[in-house]
């Protein structure tokens, strides 16, 4: 890969949940090779949909970790459900336009990354590179149009599925390689016309240096006010649609009686609001915001079981992120998965699993693990978390878009 890099995504640094993430240290550990990398994005808003401060909605370009990210307005509410899911991106392509033709006209990058989510600011960008003969690489890690459909967030009209589908198919064949976290998202890719041999899969990572088991108790639980008789159940990640949260807190109810299991809810999302109007009366359930990074190591180990549900429409068109986390923890996982879908197979005896939308199975799993009448394979799950290693993921990265 030659020297100048421009990466074009909707999510990036600081923000720390989903992809925003994974896009800034890409960007960072290229740069720290020696690439020149230009980031175009947005402000810090997700998974809130709120700018995060110190940040504006506004133009702003800033030098972080030996990157020069420009960052775009774009149109925000906090409800982004409908045909809001659609305006921010749309916005985003627009705004960001002039940027993106500038480094074009300016700079002449050799190399595009362009992130899904979002395809929609693809095209000017797959263009230009087209024009001037750089190469086009996109990162999926998010079937968006697939999602969108299957969760309910657009209409399922058959003239907009039709548009949206050819729309995904004609942009995604047009670059020169796709990467994407999960074989299902591959193959799916391939069912698009994109040629498997232009298609890698690497999935996305963990920093084993920062997450790993830790013996003895979590300041968490002294802080948040739980004795060792306390069975902790904790989501920490996006709270949105895909993630089917209200499975996990149907079971919760279920379980209300039970005044030993404790059930932590903690992030940030477009679905919390109405998740807290329909289940905050619970006692043994409490909702928290995300945790500094700095201590999501201790937040992680104070869980007795790790749980992530999963909406069943959404089963292969993203691979929760949150998983790398949650099996460097070394703590139990119970996952809703439905057999044959590639997060119940990569995780086999590593995690307990239940039925997508089965509520009733979840609280029986949840009750089973809390009596210790279940065990899962801690070998494999730390041989499953060795293999998601933050080093060996960017270290692929590069090596995939080389070409």
């Amino acid at each position: 890969m030659t020297g100048r890099v421009l990466v074009y995504a909707m999510n990036y640094a600081p923000e720390m949940a989903g992809v925003g993430r994974y896009t800034g240290e890409i960007a960072e550990h290229l740069a720290a090779a020696g690439k020149d990398v230009v980031v175009v994005t947005t402000p810090a808003h997700y998974p809130g949909w709120v700018v995060q401060a110190p940040y504006r909605n506004s133009y702003e370009t800033e030098r972080l970790n030996g990157v020069t990210v420009v960052r775009c307005p774009l149109l925000l509410r906090k409800q982004m459900e409908g045909v809001w899911r659609l305006i921010a991106p749309i916005s985003f392509a627009a705004t960001s336009l002039p940027a993106v033709l500038w480094q074009f006209i300016r700079h002449r990058p050799d190399t595009v990354l362009c992130i899904e989510p979002t395809l929609i600011a693809a095209p000017i960008a797959v263009l230009a590179a087209k024009l001037t003969g750089a190469k086009t690489i996109l990162h999926v890690q998010d079937l968006e149009v697939d999602a969108a459909f299957a969760v309910g967030h657009i209409g399922g009209k058959p003239w907009l599925r039709r548009l949206g589908y050819g729309f995904e198919r004609l942009v995604m064949r047009a670059f020169d390689r796709v990467v994407t976290i999960s074989n299902r998202m591959a193959e799916k890719i391939a069912e698009k016309g994109v040629a498997e041999t232009n298609i890698s899969v690497i999935r996305n990572w963990v920093d084993l240096d920062q997450i790993f088991p830790v013996d003895g108790r979590s300041p968490y639980r002294d802080e948040l006010g739980y004795d060792d008789e306390a069975f902790v159940v904790l989501y920490s990640g996006n709270i949105g649609a895909k993630q089917g949260l209200h499975v996990l807190l149907d079971a919760a109810a279920a379980l209300k009686d039970n005044r030993s299991i404790r059930f932590i809810i903690a992030g940030e999302g477009p679905a919390k609001d109405d998740l807290i109007a329909r289940y905050g009366h619970l006692e043994t359930v409490r909702f928290l915001p995300f945790q500094p990074y700095s201590r999501l190591n201790a937040f992680l180990n104070m869980a007795d079981l790790h749980a992530l549900p999963q909406d069943g429409n959404a089963a292969d068109l993203v691979l929760p992120s949150k998983l790398g986390g949650m099996l460097a923890s070394g703590r139990p996982i119970v996952v809703t998965a439905a057999s044959g879908t590639e997060i119940f197979e990569f995780l086999g005896q590593a995690a307990f699993i239940t039925p997508p939308g089965d509520s009733e199975r979840l609280s029986e799993a949840i009750l089973d693990v809390a009596a210790r009448k279940m065990t899962t394979d801690r070998a494999l799950q730390r041989k499953l978390s060795s293999q998601l290693s933050r080093t060996d993921g960017l270290k692929r990265f590069a090596e995939a878009i080389e070409f």
